[in-house]
């Protein structure tokens, strides 16, 4: 048994006596004005009253902080339509809502089947948005920055703006990203390993760029423009060429102690099982991500012959079979549906979520939501004779993982906006 006659302060490093490595989670509160404006972020429009009531604080501490959001010219007042029994004598009632014109940020998807960007004004609405289609599976670093900034000046000319006028941007991409360096450690667009995306595109740019595993934006999305404004806690599953996942507590995206996020495709499903594209064997992304599927159909129906086609050509090729009643092809889809299954049981004991949303391109294939497949992930859970977590089908196009990406631009530029004064 290990000595617990010393132990170590959370976070320490008792070896390298350098200070704390690891924070515990929201060890760290966070200002009061920073609150009060992801709270009316949150909303869209809300009373002073309702902040102050939701963040457990005085109505004078919020109308103090709301002030300074006022001045620093981040938030504003908007007059709210009369409710019955309010009179008609005095001013209307006031609301809080972001002020639109603070600024513009931008919104980079980068994947293997094309590149996506928006521009957004401060409150989040998209103003313009621009796509660059290439189909190229792996390429250099270089060429891919390439096209992303070409993609990124895309859609600024359509908005009328030039990179000078963005307080930020945000990039999403698959792969293991550290968020806190802005370094893809690893990512299937580039050859290359450890590439510092975010510092080459800060300088290329000319303001801030944070960047995030792919599937954290989608998340980001949700909690920003979508489930997320209502809920405090829940779960995005994202399935496309890879398989992803992120998870919001309390209001918060989760990142990790390490800033690396939630590798839900690359949780263990089967020992010395199939060939994961990220060089390990047996991880639940290599049975029920796009290329896992199509490597199936490659085998069960024999389209070895087919010469080179495009693996988004065999996948709705599969799916056509199996909605024809191909009984391989349904077979194919029938098992990535049990080990999808078997990864959603594993969250829901891990993290019990009230909501878990199934997000990307290939919700439109229903045999991986099918009622067998909830109904399979729900008899792997743990018994406790509760209903479990709701589970929702976001079929969104490019532009959700893009407005998650501005997500992160808005998340850096309120930073910013809001960082203490330094003397």
């Amino acid at each position: 048994m290990p000595d617990t006659g010393h132990m170590t302060p959370l976070g320490q490093d008792e070896s390298a006596g350098c200070g704390p490595l690891i924070q515990s989670y929201a060890a760290q509160p966070r200002p009061l004005r920073q609150q009060v404006f992801e709270r009316v972020r949150a909303s869209g429009l809300i009373a002073r009253s309702e902040v102050a009531k939701d963040l457990g604080v005085s109505p004078a501490s919020v109308t103090s902080a709301a002030s300074e959001l006022i001045e620093k010219g981040l938030i504003l007042e908007v007059d709210t339509p009369r409710r019955d029994g309010d009179g008609t004598r005095g001013r209307p009632p006031v609301a809080l809502g972001v002020r639109p014109a603070a600024g513009h940020v931008a919104g980079l998807k980068l994947s293997d089947q094309s590149h996506s960007a928006i521009i957004c004004d401060f409150a989040g609405t998209v103003i313009a948005e621009a796509h660059l289609r290439h189909g190229i599976l792996q390429q250099d670093a270089a060429q891919v920055i390439e096209d992303a900034l070409r993609t990124l000046d895309d859609a600024l000319c359509r908005a009328g703006l030039e990179r000078r006028d963005l307080l930020a941007v945000g990039l999403g991409l698959p792969g293991i990203v550290d968020s806190d360096t802005g370094v893809s450690m690893w990512s299937p667009l580039f050859r290359e390993r450890g590439t510092p995306l975010g510092a080459i595109l800060t300088e290329r740019i000319g303001c801030p760029v944070r960047i995030d595993n792919d599937a954290n934006c989608v998340t980001l999305a949700e909690l920003w423009f979508g489930a997320g404004r209502t809920r405090p806690d829940f779960a995005v599953v994202t399935i496309e060429h890879g398989l992803g996942m992120g998870i919001v507590i309390n209001h918060r995206l989760y990142r990790g102690a390490l800033g690396l996020g939630l590798e839900f495709g690359h949780t263990k499903v089967q020992l010395d099982g199939a060939l994961c594209r990220c060089g390990q064997r047996g991880c639940l992304e290599a049975y029920v991500a796009d290329y896992a599927l199509v490597r199936e159909a490659t085998t069960a129906l024999n389209w070895g012959n087919r010469g080179v086609q495009s693996p988004q050509i065999l996948l709705e090729s599969l799916y056509d079979h199996a909605k024809a009643g191909n009984q391989s092809a349904r077979a194919i889809f029938k098992r990535a549906g049990r080990y999808l299954a078997l990864g959603l049981a594993n969250i829901v004991n891990l993290f019990d979520p009230a909501l878990i949303l199934l997000s990307g391109e290939r919700m439109r294939y229903d045999y991986l939501y099918a009622e067998e497949v909830l109904s399979a992930m729900r008899d792997m859970t743990l018994d406790t004779d509760r209903i479990g977590p709701r589970v929702e089908i976001r079929a969104w196009g490019d532009q959700v993982w893009a407005r998650g990406a501005a997500a992160l631009a808005l998340e850096a530029a309120t930073d910013i906006a809001l960082a203490p004064e330094t003397t």
